[in-house]
Order: structure tokens, then sequence, then C-alpha cells
């Protein structure tokens, strides 16, 4: 058996115990037979059930006993008749629950028969309530039966997955404590793991579809101080499960071609400027970089001398109180810090450092270098992880930390700033808070959607569809299955419970209609208001729309003039004053002598990015206030003007940022095309030369 193949057997528990949820237990199987015929299509795959009526397997007919286990497909690679074994799966009448170490003992047997010593992936995949009491052995004990089982499961690498499923709210009895004993017996013997589920969607999130092998991310010294070096091996604890890419198909070869692989390849071709029908090759070819006008080439050699080559490494830089690091700023992956296998004195050196951090809530902040050579550093905080099992070691769990660069703060405004009539009542503030309680996926004594039981639906989803559309070509998209639709859609258990929050909210508050109005431009206002309507509109302001205002555009103490601490804070304020009718019109005047002021006096392209800021500001408010041939006059007398000087760079900038004239698109008032916009500054350029 090949090493990169796997060897499966269902273990199926089809007992009275299960017959409420053997629906969803067949989909969440089919699904992952489906998985393998897709990306792994050399795996094998065999289906043992228990609980059966009847006997059929190869240990009852040559020992007797192990009664009530079926063989209902034998190991073999895995194709359509697999999934079709396991749609046509019936009830059982005998509890399961009776037969597990039965059904373990038939499986294991099977594997071994098939495979003998040769090496490869191999395990057991079992499905139970145990709720029933196991069969007693016809010698010894149960936990000698469990013993012997788990040293023939190590002699031949395999390995078990044990999924217990019970109801939520189910009697927990003397019989089921026994069982899960017996089941976490395998567990210490590091040849199973061990997971409790309630619902039949926990199932399908906790049956592995694929055995990922782990692979350290970095092995060596973590370096607590220059006398004190500890031996460590990282893996990673998580990772991505990203969406599977689809790599293009050619139907080019004729059918009758069996050895075409149908792989399409893409080339490609440099040619130079000077001689467009002359191809470059790859020894000629040299990386350029703009530089304002101008392209800088840098050849890899150059990039070799200047890149940034840490050491690889792990260095502890010191220890800080677990709650100055925020759970929100964790990135990426989490990374596993174990001791190196079989070395007494770093496990002892892990475990205490671990254990003393857990007593003083502490954690560690670390710079992390995986490969000699790498680019960049991690750098991240270890968090202790003390093991509650007696032959797993203590560990770190590894968390990537943010710099300050990669750090975005947004400020919102509270409602406790507006005027007490734009304050929400506390009927309003309770109905509100009621049904933020509502979307806790975490109450109180239950936790919905459990992450490392909840499946990716649209991974799931994918997988289906893509099965259907292998048999059925013209297949439409199938509706959401029952385990899908419990993720996707919301629980009616907690709808039907929370139905008064919700109704309760929406009385609280009342929708009234928003007619959009379209504002008078400037010159407007001032043709068709006389001069009293405009005093009373000076002297009677609306309150509360000042107050609004206020808050929204906070105004500085100079209101009238841009300043250069924060121009683009200050324009936002004149604009937000309005306290005559020519005052958006100054507050652009203003703006616009800033801005030229600023490319003027710029040397070296230092007020770029000030400059930059202002000219989208004042693109913004000319189209909110519809004054589009403002800013059009604007930006192309200063580019007639500056274009040839010190700062054409400038313009440069605008044009790869997208920044040019407005067009009858953005504000209908303009004058501007879309496409004469797009070719501002291409024009403008042909026209010069």
């Amino acid at each position: 058996m090949a090493r990169n193949k796997e060897a499966l057997i269902l273990l199926l528990d089809v007992g009275p115990s299960m017959h409420g949820v053997l629906q969803e237990v067949k989909n969440i199987c089919s699904t992952l037979v489906h998985k393998k015929l897709v990306y792994n299509r050399s795996d094998e795959v065999g289906i043992v059930l228990f609980g059966t009526k009847e006997t059929s397997n190869e240990l009852a007919k040559e020992l007797g006993g192990y009664k009530h286990v079926t063989v209902a497909h034998d190991i073999k690679v895995i194709d359509e008749e697999t999934a079709h074994a396991l749609q046509n799966l019936q009830c059982g009448t005998v509890p399961g629950d009776f037969k597990v170490l039965d059904a373990v003992v038939v499986g294991l047997d099977m594997l071994i028969r098939k495979f003998g010593d040769t090496k490869g992936r191999r395990r057991l995949c079992l499905i139970t309530g145990a709720q029933h009491p196991l069969r007693d052995p016809p010698e010894g004990t149960k936990e000698d039966q469990v013993d012997t089982i788990a040293d023939q499961m190590k002699k031949h690498d395999i390995k078990m997955e044990c999924i217990v499923f019970r109801e939520r709210g189910i009697h927990y009895s003397t019989v089921m404590e026994e069982n899960d004993r017996l089941l976490y017996q395998f567990r210490d013997r590091s040849v199973a793991k061990v997971v409790q589920v309630d619902s039949p969607t926990s199932i399908l999130g906790a049956l592995r579809t694929r055995n990922v092998l782990p692979v350290t991310v970095f092995r060596g010294d973590l370096e607590v101080s220059s006398n004190l070096k500890i031996k460590v091996w990282v893996y990673k604890k998580t990772s991505e499960e990203k969406f599977p890419t689809l790599k293009k198909y050619s139907d080019e070869a004729p059918p009758s071609d069996k050895s075409a692989t149908h792989e399409v390849k893409i080339d490609y071709e440099y040619k130079s400027v000077v001689e467009p029908d002359k191809v470059v090759p790859p020894d000629q070819r040299i990386k350029g970089y703009l530089y304002g006008p101008q392209v800088v080439p840098i050849s890899s050699a150059e990039w070799e001398a200047v890149k940034f080559k840490p050491e690889k490494g792990v260095k502890l830089l010191g220890f800080t109180d677990r709650s100055s690091v925020l759970r929100h700023h964790f990135m990426k992956d989490v990374c596993s810090f174990i001791p190196e296998p079989g070395n007494t004195r770093a496990a002892l050196a892990i475990s205490s450092i671990a254990r003393a951090m857990q007593q003083m809530n502490k954690v560690a902040i670390v710079r992390c270098v995986w490969k000699q050579g790498q680019g960049n550093v991690s750098f991240g905080v270890l968090t202790p992880n003390i093991s509650p099992v007696n032959n797993v070691v203590d560990s770190f769990y590894f968390n990537v930390l943010p710099f300050a660069e990669d750090i975005r703060e947004f400020n919102f405004w509270s409602f406790g700033s507006l005027p007490s009539s734009s304050q929400p009542t506390e009927e309003q503030q309770e109905a509100t808070d009621n049904l933020v309680k509502m979307l806790d996926l975490a109450p109180a004594g239950r936790e919905v959607l459990k992450p490392d039981f909840t499946p990716n639906p649209v991974l799931e989803r994918f997988y289906s569809y893509l099965s259907l559309k292998a048999k059925q070509p013209d297949a439409n998209v199938p509706p959401l299955d029952g385990c899908l639709r419990r993720i996707t859609e919301p629980d009616p258990k907690i709808i039907d419970h929370r139905a008064p929050f919700i109704q309760n909210l929406g009385k609280s508050f009342e929708l009234k209609d928003n007619p959009k109005k379209k504002k008078a431009r400037t010159q407007d206002r001032l043709a068709y208001t006389d001069a009293d309507d405009q005093a009373k509109s000076v002297q009677e302001p609306s309150v509360e729309k000042d107050e609004i205002l206020a808050v929204l555009y906070p105004q500085t103490e100079n209101v009238g003039e841009i300043g250069d601490l924060n121009p683009v804070k200050d324009f936002e304020a004149m604009l937000a004053k309005r306290s005559s009718s020519t005052w958006v019109q100054k507050a652009m005047e203003e703006m616009q002598k800033y801005t030229t002021a600023l490319l003027q006096n710029s040397r070296e392209g230092d007020n770029y990015q000030k400059a930059l800021e202002c000219i989208v500001a004042l693109r913004k408010a000319c189209i909110i206030e519809q004054e589009p041939n403002e800013f059009n006059q604007f930006l192309t007398k200063i580019y007639e003007r500056l274009k040839n000087g010190d700062v054409a760079d400038f313009f440069q900038l605008l044009s790869l940022k997208n920044i040019s004239l407005i067009s009858k698109e953005e504000a209908p008032d303009s004058d501007v095309t879309e496409e004469m916009a797009r070719t501002f500054y291409l024009k403008q350029e042909a026209a010069s030369q």
C-alpha cells in the first residue's frame, strides 16, 4: 500500500439509539465518499454495520460469535458503488452499542487481512450512541479486551476516530459513564481520538473527510536566555480551509487518445519595445520598477544583496499579563509549541514554565524566524496549554501579533453626543439590547455551532454539487439538505423562543419614508431666495440640525481658515458651519488655495500625500454640493500651470489613483463625459507634445 493512499473502515451503529439520525449519518458518509471520489480516487473504503438483525463477517464464520455485525462493503478502491451502499443502509433491530468492541475487532481484522504489515495510512471511524452496556468478553474484563485491541492497533499503525452521538437533554447513566471510560482508554493508549456530539450537524463537522499529516514548521531551540535553550518542535494547530482550485481542462485531444493529460499550459513571451517582433530570452530580462516617470532596473543579485536575512531561531523577549494581549489582535493560523519528542529535560522545562505562567496569569512574547534566510519575522505570543491527560505533555499555543502599521483603529461617534431629540428611548434601548443578546451563539450552558464541529457550509455545498454535476452535467443546483440548512439558517427553536423580543423591536421603532430630495445648487439658492428669506435662514437656523452637524463635523477653533495640522478636517468643519449662503463657496476656494500652495512649496514630493488627501476631499465635496464644474476648472487650471514643473510626478500619482475630472455619471451638472475624464491626463500630455 502506497504511503500517500488511505484505507478507511466506517464502523456505523444502526441500532435503535441511532435511528433518529441514521439518514443524516448516511448523508454525511456519502459526502465523505464524494470528496474522496474527486480528490483521493485511489483511497480504499470499507463499511461495517453493527446492530443489524443478521450477521455477516469473516470472524463469525471462522470463530463464531461476533453476532449482529455485518460487512456491508468490503475494502476496495472507492467508486460510486461505495456511495450507493451507504444510501441503502437499513435500520437495525439490536442495540448496536452492545456490539461496539466486536465491530472494532471486525474492522481491525479486515485491515490486517487486507494489508498485513505493509506500511500505509489506515484508520477506523466509529459512529455510535454508546448508551447501552457493552458485551462482556469471553475471557478477562472489558478493560483487558480494550488493551488487547489497542496493542494490535499500535502494532499495525492503525488509528481510530470515535464519534459518540447523544442528543441534548438525555439522562447520563452509569452505563454511559462506563462506555465513555472504555472509549477514552483507547485515547489514553494513543491510538484513538474520542469526540462527543449532540446534533447531526456536529457529526458532519467531527467526521474528518481527509487525514492531514502534521508537518513541523520549526525544529530548534526556544531561547529563553543566553544560558537557557529548550529544544522544541512547532506544528500548525489550525489552518485555513481554502476553496479548492479548479484547473483548466483542454478538450482538444481526441477521445481515443488515452494518454492525453488534458492539461492547459500557459507560456508568456516578452518582446522588445524597440523591436516588437523580437522575443527577449530570459537571460536578457531584468525587472524594472517605476520611480516617478523613470523605470529603475534592479537585478535579482541586487535584490539578494539588500534582502533582510534574519537568523533562524525563536527568542523569548519577555512576559506580560494575559489581559494586556487582546484576543482580537491575533492574526493568521495558530501554532503549537511542544517539547522535542523523547527529550525528558525539554518536557520538564516547558511544563515548569507553562505551569508557572498559568499560575501567574502571564503570557510570553517571542520573536520567531522559522527558516534560515526567511524574509520576514513573526512576532507573537505564547499562551500556556496545560494538558489534562497524563500521557500528553504540556505545551504552548502561539498566535501572531500585529505590528503598529497592521492595526487599523476605527472610531465611531456615540449616540450620547447627539442632542436629546435624537437619543433612543429606554424602551428602544432595551429592545435593541435584547436583540443583540438573542444573537449570542454561546448562551449560558450551551454553545450553538461549535467551531470544532461545524463544517464550512460553502465547501460542503460545493462538494455535493460537484458530485452531482459529475453524474448529471445539466443538473441544476439542488436544495440545501437538512444538515447544511441548520448551519446557514437561523435555529427555529431559538427564533420561536425569542419571538417576543423580535416583535418588541418592531414595535419600539416607528418607520417613516425618507424621500430623497435633490440639493439645490449654491447659485440656485442665491437666485430663488430673497433677502428677507436669507436673513431669516441665517438668524433662525435649525437648532437640531446644527447640533447634529457639530457632532459629525467637529469644528476647530479657527473656523474659516485651513491649517497645516489637519486641512481635511478644517475643510469639513467649514462645510458644516453654513453660517451664510456663500459659506460653501468660500470653503472650496480656501481648499483650492491651500492645495495649490502645498504643491508649489513641495520639495521632492514631501507634500504629495497631504495634497492628494485635499484634492480627494475637495472632489467629494463638489459632487455632494453639485458643483462639478468648480472642481473640473480647478484641476484643469492647476494641471496646466504645474505639469511641466518640479511637481509633474504628482499628476502621475493622481492618474494612478484614478482621480480625474468629475463626469456626468457622478454629477448630472457636469459637462465632462466619462471618456473625457478617463483620458484627461493622456490628452493633455499629447497636446503638450
